[in-house]
């Protein structure tokens, strides 16, 4: 039986690893998800926006009656607002209606005020993300609030080096590869790194889109994956990290979110069907035997209008 918590922010982590039972590699390795819409708003981002907020408390850059802006794809934005809503720090947004309305009325409901950036056509492009960058830093210039920047921002590694300790204890150290997409590039790199430091023989495998497959050497482009494939190199990204790197486009991530919902009951955005084709291409690499791991980034609740 769970204990009782102080706050919501301290049900953050702790979350459960599942293995897949039908989708699963012809080779017979094994894939298991780490199900991070346990977290409260639903989302791994949980872990990182707690972490940026409690390193920026401890060394000043933030205090009490302070504010906070961040651009973000909605999943970030969220996790902030939580955050804040619970420790009293008044929060602007700036996102774009290229993502899930869900995500907006999530974060306009916890309290943030959101500025929305127009995108073309619904779709996550270079350009969109230079702009909501820009907004959010003429807002910090001009108010003076805390600005995240979570594209630059290293206290976030701190979470992630805490879920790579949840995931060696679940599988009691047995895993041989470790595979997520990229966004700003942190979970990707502070939980590989953390794998790695315990095991070298880890496979780290990125994921991007297969439209926009920049990390890649590739052209810079349009996509639909949410929280993903920001169009450019992203200043966190270290490419000595990944092993490789996986391409996925939205159609087929799109599809593989179906199959986990239909098929293993597992409800999840677009960046965890990505995660998990890519998982299954690394298991059949991998052979039989072998444990794969990926994330379950967030719920598929807060895609039901897309």
């Amino acid at each position: 039986m769970k204990k009782l918590e102080p706050t919501i922010l301290h049900c953050i982590g702790n979350t459960s690893l599942v293995a897949l039972r039908n989708i699963v590699p012809a080779c017979g390795a094994r894939i298991l998800l780490k199900i991070e819409s346990e977290n409260p708003t639903g989302s791994m981002k949980d872990r990182m926006a707690l972490a940026m907020i409690e390193a920026a408390e401890a060394d000043g850059r933030l205090t009490t009656n302070g504010s906070v802006v961040e651009y973000t794809g909605g999943s970030t934005g969220v996790s902030l607002s939580l955050v804040c809503a619970v420790k009293g720090y008044c929060l602007h947004l700036v996102t774009s209606d290229a993502f899930a309305r869900e995500k907006l009325q999530h974060m306009r409901v916890l309290g943030a005020n959101l500025q929305i950036v127009p995108s073309e056509s619904g779709r996550m492009t270079e350009k969109l993300t230079r702009e909501m960058i820009e907004a959010a830093r003429i807002v910090a210039e001009k108010t003076g609030a805390f600005w995240t920047d979570q594209m630059n921002n290293t206290d976030q590694f701190a979470a992630y080096h805490r879920l790579a300790e949840e995931i060696w204890a679940q599988t009691g150290g047995n895993i041989d590869g470790f595979v997520q997409s990229v966004g700003t590039a942190a979970s990707l790199r502070g939980t590989g790194e953390a794998l790695r430091s315990r095991g070298q023989q880890i496979k780290i495998v990125a994921v991007e889109p297969s439209e926009s497959p920049v990390l890649s050497g590739g052209q810079s482009g349009a996509h639909k994956i949410d929280g993903i494939g920001a169009g450019y190199v992203v200043p966190l990204w270290d490419p000595g990290i990944a092993d490789q790197i996986e391409l996925v486009s939205t159609e087929e991530a799109v599809a593989m979110t179906l199959r986990l919902a239909k098929e293993e009951g597992v409800f999840a955005g677009t960046s965890t069907g990505a995660n998990v084709i890519a998982a299954l291409r690394l298991a059949e690499q991998l052979g039989s035997g072998a444990t794969v791991v990926t994330i379950m980034c967030d719920t598929g609740m807060k895609y039901l209008s897309k």
